[in-house]
C-alpha cells in the first residue's frame, strides 16, 4: 500500500511539474512578445531606425493604412528613413492587445488598440520566434472608425477605383 501511494504521489508531482513549466514557458513567451512589441512602438517614437527595423525579420511586411501602403521590409525602410532621420517618426502606444500562441510556441499573432497621432487605430500581426528571439514578420495598421461614422468616411473617400489605382501603382 505504502508502494502504491509513493507511486501515486511521484506521478502526481512530475505532471505538476511539467504542466507548471509549460505555463510558465506561455507566460515567459508573451512576456517576450510583449516587450519585443513595446520596444518595437517605443523605436518608432525615438525614432530609433536601427532598433526598430532590427525587431522585423528580414522578410517582414508591414501593411499601413493606404491601399497602396504594402511593404516590404526593404521597401519599408526606404521609405521610413527620412521621418526616422528628421527625427518625426510615429507614436503608437497600445492600449490592450492579445497575444496568441501556436502549439509549437514559435509563431505569435495578436491584435492591438493603439493611441496614435491619428487618434485610435488597430494593429495586428504575426511574429516568429528566431534564434535570435521574437520577430515582427506580418504588421497590418488600420484607423479605427466607429460605425456611426462610417457613412462619412465613404463619403471622404474618392472611390474604389482610387483604391484600385493606387494598388496597382504599388505593384
Amino acid at each position: 500500500m505504502k508502494n502504491v501511494l509513493l507511486i501515486t504521489l511521484i506521478l502526481i508531482l512530475t505532471f505538476s511539474c511539467k504542466s507548471t513549466k509549460q505555463v510558465n514557458s506561455k507566460i515567459n513567451n508573451k512576456t517576450n512578445i510583449e516587450t519585443v512589441l513595446n520596444n518595437w512602438h517605443l523605436a518608432a517614437a525615438n525614432t530609433d531606425f536601427n532598433t526598430y527595423f532590427g525587431l522585423m525579420a528580414n522578410d517582414a511586411i508591414f501593411i499601413g493604412t493606404d491601399a497602396s501602403e504594402n511593404w516590404n521590409k526593404k521597401d519599408f525602410k526606404t521609405f521610413s528613413k527620412p521621418y526616422f532621420d528628421k527625427g518625426k517618426a510615429w507614436s503608437f502606444k497600445s492600449l490592450e492587445r492579445n497575444v496568441f500562441l501556436n502549439k509549437g510556441k514559435n509563431i505569435a499573432w495578436f491584435d492591438e488598440i493603439l493611441e496614435t497621432q491619428m487618434g485610435l487605430c488597430r494593429g495586428s500581426g504575426v511574429l516568429k520566434k528566431t534564434t535570435n528571439g521574437w520577430k515582427i514578420k506580418h504588421y497590418v495598421l488600420s484607423i479605427s472608425i466607429p460605425n456611426q461614422n462610417v457613412s462619412e468616411i465613404v463619403k471622404i473617400k474618392s472611390g474604389p477605383e482610387d483604391d484600385l489605382k493606387a494598388i496597382k501603382f504599388n505593384n
